[in-house]
């Protein structure tokens, strides 16, 4: 089944579909009128069909962590990000608060909020930089009403000032994005300390300048009682810190990249500047238990942690280059063929990484078809395979199984 069927149309029968959500796998017939699920039946008929021939029905995947071109906050980055994230099965995305310019005041929400009508790609939605460039305070009351789904917070953030931000996620019962890093231990490094940076003549950062913070933060939503998701950690014993505090009661959740469960700083060799994210790619025994983590459900997103770059500001020496990678278009055709083919987990165990609790964080109910729901769906079929083609990915070149065939939002 090589064809593409860009959107759903108003009545349609989509037959020999394997329907997956967040509770399971079955084979069925799915009828959809007007862009919502109608019936859910074996042997339906009647209208247009498609004959899906075993291909996946899915809910549209969720990413809360993605950058703009550049890190450049206009328009048009904005609709490219939107389309390219249907590429890859992603109808929905927050795009990461840390931009040029920063979201951290009523004059830059409203110029990017202008740039979110008429997509007609993904959804696209905004979290707010609760630190300004000075450090300080912004004013988190004002955006959150004023439409951003959540505050995201650097630990670079002094306590008092930490404690603030704590103060208003519990007053608007919001979920806190937080990216645990240490000022004082990343300002000269560029990947992760260790013995590949050594061998590099690279200045490292150590995992405990995020390990430290993770451990603060963790105190901090257990005073407050507020919603903590820690976003991109890379070190095995922040998951393990997250995982002890949800048995203690803490709200407390942890996202990973499919970078650092795939790769090594060990990418880093040879001055591969598609390899320099932040936070960095942790060594190869760390992501071994990254990868046991998931195993063992102890992580509870996943992202693409999507950053891309010119090449001006990519194609440099190692230590000027800028930082991440890009995998949005592949991400669906990734997840499934690095996680879920290699036996890592399951398809259904995909849509509540991909769907339902990053949903969750941002306070939707995603991840579930059934009927009366929008059809916010996927078409995937698992047999055919693609090539990934992009310099700036990780995977460039490699052979991916499955590729997305209809999208609908």
């Amino acid at each position: 089944m090589a064809l593409l069927y860009p959107r759903w149309s108003k009545k349609m029968i989509i037959q020999n579909v394997i329907v997956c959500d967040e509770d399971g796998e079955r084979k069925l017939d799915v009828r959809i009128e007007n862009g919502v699920v109608t019936e859910i039946a074996s042997g339906l008929s009647g209208g247009e069909v498609i004959d899906a021939q075993g291909a996946y029905l899915l809910p549209s995947l969720v990413d809360t962590n993605i950058r703009l071109q550049d890190s450049t906050l206009n328009a048009k980055n904005i609709k490219i990000i939107s389309d390219e994230a249907m590429l890859g099965g992603v109808g929905h995305i927050v795009l990461n608060a840390d931009s040029n310019p920063a979201i951290d005041n009523e004059i830059v929400l409203e110029f990017a909020q202008n740039g979110l009508h008429n997509l007609s790609g993904a959804k696209v939605d905004l979290m707010l930089n609760s630190l300004k460039e000075d450090a300080t305070l912004s004013n988190i009351a004002i955006l959150l009403k004023k439409g951003v789904v959540a505050p995201y917070m650097s630990t670079i953030a002094k306590n008092d000032i930490a404690i603030k931000i704590a103060e208003y996620v519990q007053m608007y019962k919001v979920t806190l994005f937080c990216k645990a890093e240490d000022n004082s231990l990343i300002k000269s490094g560029v990947m992760l300390d260790g013995t590949v940076s050594s061998k590099l003549g690279l200045a490292g950062i150590p995992n405990l300048s995020e390990v430290l913070h993770v451990s603060r933060m963790i105190e901090i939503a257990r005073h407050f009682k507020i919603k903590i998701l820690f976003k991109a950690i890379a070190s095995p014993r922040s998951v393990s810190l997250i995982n002890q505090a949800k048995k203690d009661g803490v709200d407390v959740s942890c996202e990973v990249s499919l970078h650092h469960l795939l790769k090594s700083d060990k990418e880093c060799n040879e001055f591969n500047t598609t390899a320099k994210l932040d936070p960095p790619l942790a060594s190869y025994a760390d992501m071994l238990e990254l990868q046991n983590a998931l195993k063992n459900s102890q992580i509870d997103c996943l992202t693409t942690l999507h950053q891309p770059s010119s090449p001006v500001n990519k194609e440099v020496a190692f230590y000027d280059a800028a930082y991440g990678c890009e995998a949005l278009s592949d991400a669906l055709p990734l997840y499934y063929t690095k996680l879920v083919s290699s036996g890592l987990i399951s398809m259904t165990q995909l849509i509540k990484l991909t769907v339902s609790n990053p949903a969750k964080s941002i306070g939707l109910h995603k991840g579930k078809i059934q009927i009366g729901t929008k059809a916010d769906l996927i078409l995937f079929n698992p047999k055919m395979t693609k090539f990934v083609q992009n310099t700036q990915s990780l995977y460039n070149g490699e052979e991916l199984n499955g590729e997305v065939i209809q999208i609908k939002i």
